[in-house]
């Protein structure tokens, strides 16, 4: 199995559990206390949400602004949680100046992880949300030889006819203890905190490889040092 973008048209680049209460049922999807609508909750621990409508997104490669050795975290507030990445600004200078772009110019905000693959991959960042979307650019930054993707380590995915360490805006996060791949999938980082909410998302994956529900991106940032 691998890990993919699949090529279009264009460059691919909580737990809600019941509680028995004797004297009423809450429900979730009814007024809070200050009279603001309830946070519904699914049986994995996630918010309710609908997956995001498609759309075109046609950017420009930026301009390299991160150093090499700069440390930089991303924070990936989900439907399920917060985890966070930190970014390999010494081995993946190129691709994390790249993602660091698209998170200040809001582009994964809204987005979702459509591709979820339990024990293997959790899987986002595609605007058009069938696999086949990017930015409008390609980064190309071959990761080390040395490189294992095993479970934490954050690639990005690319199509299997696009040479090794291309990247659009599509990510994925490990959830296997060694997927054995050889390095061809450009380096972002490694989940640096949060992992319990990718492994909640990880829960998600079904046979067809999308998740049961929705996970939507709701905001990514950047924060240095």
């Amino acid at each position: 199995m691998g890990i993919v973008a699949r090529r279009g048209s264009r460059p691919i680049f909580a737990v809600f559990a019941a509680l028995a209460i004797p004297f009423f049922v809450a429900i979730l999807s009814g007024c809070g206390s200050g009279g603001e609508p309830a946070t519904v909750t699914s049986a994995a621990g996630c918010q309710e949400a609908e997956a995001p409508e498609p759309k075109e997104v046609d950017l420009e490669a930026p301009q390299q602004a991160v150093r090499a050795g700069e440390e930089l975290t991303a924070v990936v507030q989900t439907s399920c949680g917060t985890f966070e990445i930190a970014l390999d600004t010494k081995r993946a200078p190129k691709i994390a100046n790249s993602f660091a772009y698209l998170a200040e110019e809001g582009f994964y905000d809204g987005l979702d992880f459509n591709r979820v693959v339990s024990g293997f991959v959790v899987q986002g960042g595609d605007p058009l949300g069938d696999r086949t979307g990017g930015p409008g650019y390609t980064i190309v930054e071959k990761p080390p030889a040395d490189t294992k993707y095993t479970r934490g380590v954050v690639a990005m995915a690319k199509s299997l006819d696009e040479p090794p360490g291309s990247a659009g805006s599509q990510f994925f996060v490990v959830t296997s203890r060694d997927t054995g791949y050889p390095a061809e999938y450009a380096l972002l980082g490694e989940v640096s905190k949060g992992y319990g909410v990718v492994d909640r998302i990880n829960r998600l994956g079904t046979s067809r490889e999308m998740p049961k529900q929705p996970v939507l991106i709701e905001k990514v940032t950047i924060e240095k040092g």
